[in-house]
């Protein structure tokens, strides 16, 4: 399961979307985000699907390696489609059990939940696929500098976040070693309950909490060894500039909202 954590990794390359400025990937995700949520009906989900398989594919990103990183949330997929189920309301019953009752309504919904966190997981790690993580925080910074009047931190929190983000692979991976070191000392993860599975889980995750902290102590010190202390008359080796492929990227996008929307408002 540790393997199929894309979302947070970062693929090099030199496609159009690598080149596209980061700050209009971030608000062009943002706007897909809204958008998922704008979404009435199938066809919209058509368009979405296909926003996903055209961003991929100039990405040069294998369909089949975005789509793995949904297997680690299967379940909370899979529980959201039986909460809405069952606990929609409606007239058209499907069927029932005991006295829980599955109507179309509910069916629908459990459809187009899962559809939004589907598309949202495939967007969000379409943007960090594409994007360093470096150039990210600069993204963020920007985004939120306008916030500085009202001495908001924005580099700090872009720094966080970045970081935290950036952490993912890297603390995925330490949990697959320690998880194969356990197994090898006998440790059983897979049998039993779910309680004796979450049980199974401690061994795993203290000495992976300690090799988080051990790590955090570690980039705090290479920070100060470095003089780091903030944002404030910091330098940027690349300058971010917009470029025409920024606008065509907006276009497109605008163009699928308003494919949204119009289904919306024809249903």
């Amino acid at each position: 399961m540790m393997k199929n954590i894309t979302l947070g990794q970062f693929m090099p390359g030199d496609s159009v979307i690598h080149r596209l400025d980061p700050r209009c990937k971030l608000g062009l995700t943002l706007a897909y985000i809204v958008a998922i949520f704008l979404v009435q009906g199938v066809l919209g989900y058509v368009f979405s699907a296909a926003l996903v398989i055209l961003v991929a594919s100039l990405a040069h990103i294998p369909l089949k390696y975005l789509a793995r990183g949904l297997k680690p949330l299967r379940w909370i997929i899979a529980f959201t489609a039986v909460l809405n189920l069952f606990m929609t309301g409606g007239e058209e019953v499907l069927f029932t059990i005991w006295k829980i009752r599955a109507t179309m309504d509910g069916l629908r919904n459990a459809l187009f939940f899962s559809f939004r966190l589907i598309f949202l997981v495939l967007g969000t790690s379409v943007l960090t696929l594409t994007t360093s993580p470096i150039v990210l925080t600069d993204a963020l910074e920007r985004a939120l500098s306008p916030l500085k009047v009202f001495k908001f931190p924005a580099h700090e929190l872009a720094m966080m976040m970045t970081i935290a983000l950036r952490f993912i692979p890297t603390l995925t991976e330490e949990a697959q070693k320690i998880l194969n070191a356990q197994s090898a000392r006998g440790a059983d993860f897979e049998s039993g309950n779910l309680f004796a599975r979450a049980r199974a889980m401690v061994p795993l995750l203290v000495p992976l909490f300690v090799s988080a902290f051990r790590r955090a102590g570690d980039l705090a010190m290479a920070m100060e060894a470095r003089c780091y202390h903030g944002g404030e008359g910091r330098t940027r080796m690349r300058v971010l500039r917009y470029t025409y492929k920024d606008l065509v990227a907006v276009g497109v996008m605008a163009l699928y909202i308003a494919l949204v929307v119009l289904e919306g408002v024809l249903l």
